[in-house]
């Protein structure tokens, strides 16, 4: 072979490495926008700049469309109040979820059902209320407490769905009341 041919096919490998690599960089660059994309959004939408909660709604599959469904995360708690959920509080959470306007067929309505059929994550609590701090940080009293009156009275329905013996007796449990209080206290005036 000539060292014409060998320079040639040198400057061939090397182009089809420079090539491949680039190709990995760019890819790796779409991969880092990719993630990147849904955290912004979600700061944006939430207010909330704390990268690991970011990422503890990233992993509950918050985003853009299923932003109102985390609203409803205390639902989830009441729901798990005595360690597991029954048909009566499955249906009553899926009843305030309709009441706050979560279609069924929206990806909303998915992510919430998928809330419900898993226990609740404490960084997943975490993330609700430091979500509700940032929110009730930008609203008017009267918002607060109007938003924390529908709230508390969409959970009321979910904790006294199932509570009491043949519908008599407290229906609110000690571990519903909990929850209850953690809630208006997050909004309070």
């Amino acid at each position: 072979m000539s060292r014409d041919a060998f320079e040639d096919r040198r400057k061939a490998l090397e182009d089809e490495f420079f090539a491949k690599r680039d190709q990995q960089l760019v890819n790796k660059l779409r991969q880092t926008l990719e993630k990147e994309q849904p955290r912004q959004t979600l700061k944006e939408l939430t207010g909330i700049q704390d990268d690991a909660i970011i990422d503890t709604l990233v992993s509950l599959n918050v985003d853009r469309d299923t932003v109102a469904a985390f609203a409803l995360y205390p639902l989830v708690e009441i729901a798990w109040a005595d360690g597991k959920v029954d048909e009566d509080e499955r249906k009553a959470f899926l009843k305030a979820a309709a009441d706050h306007g979560i279609a069924a067929d929206s990806p909303a309505h998915q992510t919430l059902r998928e809330f419900l059929r898993d226990c609740p994550r404490e960084e997943a609590r975490k993330a609700w209320f430091a979500w509700a701090e940032q929110l009730n940080s930008r609203l008017s009293a009267a918002e607060r407490t109007q938003l924390r009156d529908a709230l508390l009275q969409r959970a009321r329905q979910v904790a006294e769905a199932s509570g009491g013996i043949l519908g008599l007796g407290r229906r609110i449990s000690a571990n519903e009341q909990k929850v209850l209080d953690k809630i208006a206290e997050v909004f309070s005036s």
